[in-house]
């Protein structure tokens, strides 16, 4: 698997753009934070081409968008020209979503297969692609000091860079042309991202099981030391002599100095009276 998903350099370079313009929006929700034009040049490079420093930081390979001096310019030119037409550019923010949501499935597919052009596994290739997609919003968000935003309930982001990503190498290990594979994985991170933004698709919020199904008790087969001892109704008395237990059907207490004689109850009725 040695060829690439290749796209040309003008696409990849409206791709940074792009996301260059998201980032300096994002940004300008943040007035407190009183960001200079180098500090929103910054987030536009980082939200640009962030995605890609760390995916070929983690190949271990040359960092391609620092090979030509394109990458940086339009990334700055394009932050810059966002944090000045920002009140412009909120009015057609719908078309932006669109192109971002292609945007993340292009550098997905570029991650996806260059990872496994590389000999990475197929897992190991889509981590790879779904951090090419977005790891720009997570530096983005590291530098501004907020929560990362794609680990919270929101519109899918991750999850259809990484539905891309895993049909790229579905498609691939079936020997499919990687210029298609690519293509289809670019489609459906764009279907599913559009879609979790048109019908508001999340994933569901952390819970944990509150009720747990009760198991069927174990019958308790003979009796342990700490448990009472049945009772028979038998008590005890004390006396001169020392302690003397009676069972029920004693009716009499031994007298001291006597024989130990005990007059026991008959248990038919009549039967211990006296016959004349």
């Amino acid at each position: 698997m040695d060829d690439l998903f290749v796209i040309p350099l003008w696409a990849d370079l409206l791709a940074v753009g792009i996301g260059a313009l998201q980032g300096a929006l994002f940004a300008a929700q943040f007035r407190d934070r009183r960001l200079d034009w180098l500090g929103v040049a910054i987030i536009g490079i980082v939200v640009g081409f962030g995605g890609g420093l760390l995916r070929d930081l983690l190949l271990n390979v040359p960092l391609a968008t620092l090979q030509t001096n394109w990458y940086v310019l339009v990334a700055t030119g394009a932050a810059l020209l966002g944090m000045l037409l920002e009140r412009v550019l909120s009015r057609v923010n719908p078309l932006i979503t669109v192109l971002d949501a292609l945007t993340i499935g292009l550098f997905g597919a570029i991650g996806t297969t260059k990872a496994l052009a590389l000999g990475l596994p197929e897992v190991a290739a889509i981590f790879v692609g779904v951090l090419a997609a977005v790891g720009g919003s997570i530096l983005r968000d590291l530098l501004l000091n907020l929560p990362i935003a794609l680990m919270h309930v929101g519109s899918l982001y991750a999850v259809a860079a990484a539905a891309g990503s895993g049909t790229i190498a579905v498609l691939l290990a079936f020997d499919v042309d990687v210029f298609v594979a690519g293509a289809v994985g670019v489609a459906i991170t764009f279907g599913v991202r559009m879609a979790s933004v048109l019908f508001g698709w999340s994933l569901p919020e952390q819970r944990a099981i509150t009720r747990l199904p009760r198991l069927p008790s174990i019958p308790r087969r003979g009796r342990r030391d700490d448990d009472p001892a049945p009772d028979d109704g038998s008590r005890t008395v004390t006396t001169s002599t020392g302690v003397i237990h009676l069972h029920p059907t004693t009716s009499s207490i031994p007298v001291v100095g006597s024989a130990a004689r005990v007059r026991r109850r008959s248990p038919i009725p009549g039967a211990s009276r006296p016959h004349g």
